[in-house]
């Protein structure tokens, strides 16, 4: 029997799992929404054969369709014609209630805009924090070529924005778009196991942790620089994450400039099956990121069990109002601070705050509340319904 609600496309440039968060999240919730709305369909990219790298593709109920890469995806992405016939193959066959498109910058999401506007469609889009200052000036002139040849045109088109945090809002308001938007976090599947307070010894000490891709927008050579000044005995940092335009060859040679080299440890990517064993053998979880629009690396990191530091770049207001880590400016001074602190804290302290996080991620970010509350925002979009309290107007 069919469920109730909207029938919704989402759009995604890619789910190749080292691509960054809308990559892992967004099957993720088109997982959880097919248990509450009446079809969830799928369109975006996977790896050729000679692509690198696995995709995370949703199951249960999601009807999803792949556009095979031609080659590197950036590459194939500067001429998004596959994508747009497959997307508008797949809207004329059976055209949905909505469209959502997840993500900015890239052709695919011109693509998407323009299939809505011919189907006469709704049209969501999720900003996914690709608006704040640092990534609006992060390669600033490519940015500024795209948002005149289509970008702020894909953001007037918007019936309806998707963000994880009111900065969101507000930066979509300081640009001058007034459509309404719906406040809803990511969601994080929990892990099976044991919790990082009932985690395996190991005899190597104790372990901080960073685990997202290795990129200067996430602020680790303020990390290294921190971890130089406060070079606390018998911990080691390790960076787990794939490298993104040689930036870890950067930071090797920074941990020999500071004399780091036995401190910490650089470990790659790591398989989605094994990630929350790498979590679990965390004392301590460090994002020490400069812009956000989530961070769900933190809330992952929550959801085993690990206290975790990020920066006020990140929307974790949540880590001091439930004391289950630390959220300090994202500057070498205020990290080397938190840093110190984090280490000099008891064993059982950490465990406490460890706890207190995982009651945190199951009372408020689980996916099956986010989809109740996307499905509430669909609904009142398509006059379904009342209006939600994930809602903001201008």
């Amino acid at each position: 029997m069919a469920l109730p609600g909207p029938d919704v496309l989402h759009t995604v440039a890619s789910t190749q799992a080292d691509h960054g968060g809308p990559s892992r999240s967004v099957p993720f919730l088109c997982e959880a929404l097919s248990e509450r709305v009446s079809s969830v369909r799928l369109v975006t990219t996977v790896p050729g054969e000679e692509g690198n790298g696995t995709s995370i593709l949703p199951g249960g109920r999601v009807d999803t369709r792949t556009v095979v890469e031609a080659g590197r995806l950036r590459r194939r992405l500067r001429s998004p014609f596959a994508f747009y016939r497959t997307l508008r193959a797949e809207v004329r066959q059976d055209s949905p209630d909505l469209l959502h498109d997840h993500g900015l910058w890239l052709p695919s999401n011109a693509a998407a805009a323009l299939v809505a506007w011919q189907a006469e469609r709704p049209f969501v889009v999720s900003t996914r924090g690709m608006l704040t200052d640092w990534a609006l000036h992060h390669n600033r002139w490519k940015k500024r070529l795209a948002w005149t040849a289509y970008q702020k045109h894909v953001l007037r088109r918007a019936d309806l924005f998707h963000v994880t945090s009111q900065e969101e809002v507000d930066v979509l308001r300081d640009l001058g778009f007034g459509q309404p938007a719906a406040i809803i976090p990511n969601g994080v599947p929990l892990p099976d196991g044991p919790l990082e307070g009932e985690r395996r010894e190991t005899s190597d000490g104790h372990r901080a942790l960073f685990l997202s891709r290795v990129h200067p927008k996430k602020g680790l050579p303020m990390l290294l620089e921190a971890w130089a000044a406060v070079r606390p005995a018998g911990w080691t940092l390790e960076i787990v994450g794939p490298s993104e335009d040689g930036h870890r060859a950067e930071l090797e040679a920074q941990a020999r400039r500071l004399g780091l080299e036995g401190a910490i440890q650089f470990s790659g990517s790591v398989p989605d099956e094994d990630k929350w064993d790498v979590y679990r053998r965390a004392d301590l979880f460090v994002l020490p990121t400069h812009s956000e629009n989530f961070g769900i690396v933190v809330a992952e990191a929550l959801a085993a069990g690990v206290p975790a530091l990020t920066t006020t770049g990140t929307p974790w207001t949540d880590l001091e109002r439930h004391d289950c880590g630390w959220w300090v400016e994202p500057d070498e001074a205020a990290l080397t601070t938190a840093l110190r602190a984090a280490v000099e804290t008891s064993d059982e302290t950490r465990r406490v705050m460890g706890r207190r996080g995982r009651r945190l991620v199951e009372e408020q970010y689980s996916w099956p509340g986010v989809a109740e509350n996307m499905t509430a925002a669909y609904q009142w979009l398509l006059s379904d319904g009342p209006r939600p309290n994930v809602i903001r107007q201008a």
